[in-house]
């Protein structure tokens, strides 16, 4: 499960955030998830719960905002929306579809006390 890896990642950003600016604790991480990012969002929000116990983010809401999958098709030169990776071209169905958005995880803002 990536997901935990995931989770200790953002815990880290939250701990690199105090040493640069000391706050008391964490209330919300707000996270840009790419639906082509292939992170499970319950499963994100479960290892995050246990991840953070015990430091600044314990008991902070993790709000995600979903980012729809984008790409761009070689053979008709389509910008079109992707729900999955490897699935052929909606506009020529033809495969080879390139992404170019939605396969991402940002942390975007953090809101603290």
């Amino acid at each position: 499960m990536h997901e935990m890896s995931l989770a200790e990642s953002i815990r880290g950003i939250v701990e690199e955030a105090r040493e640069k600016s000391p706050f008391g604790r964490v209330r919300t991480v707000v996270l840009a998830l790419g639906e082509l990012a292939a992170v499970e969002p319950d499963s994100l929000r479960f290892c995050f719960d246990a991840v953070m116990k015990g430091g600044p983010a314990e008991g902070a809401e993790l709000r995600i905002e979903a980012v729809p999958g984008e790409g761009r098709c070689p053979a008709c030169a389509s910008r079109v929306a992707l729900h999955a990776l490897y699935e052929p071209c909606p506009a020529c169905g033809a495969y080879g579809v390139e992404v170019t958005g939605g396969n991402r995880m940002q942390v975007l803002e953090l809101e603290v006390e």
